[in-house]
């Protein structure tokens, strides 16, 4: 069996942002802009009095893309930033 090298990460953030279904392409286009190398997007469903009555009683869509990105320390704030921006 071939030797194995694990590599270990320090000093670095997980960032992540729960979208409503659809923008995650667009936040994940503003954080690598902003210098992340790539992230892990998967979908999930809310739950909620928020979710089932919305604002005004319109019904939000209770689908969700959730993104997650690890990123160095030094990277954190700015990655965060533009993607706040940008959701």
């Amino acid at each position: 069996m071939r030797d194995r090298n694990i590599i270990y990460l320090t000093d670095v953030k997980l960032v992540t942002c729960v979208l409503q279904n659809g923008l995650a392409e667009e936040v994940l286009e503003a954080a690598k802009n902003a210098g992340a190398q790539g992230a892990t997007v998967s979908y999930g469903r809310g739950t909620g009095i928020r979710d089932r009555m919305g604002i005004l009683g319109v019904t939000i869509d209770e689908q969700k893309e959730i993104l997650r990105i690890i990123v160095s320390e030094d990277q954190a704030e700015r990655v965060f930033e533009a993607i706040y921006l940008a959701g």
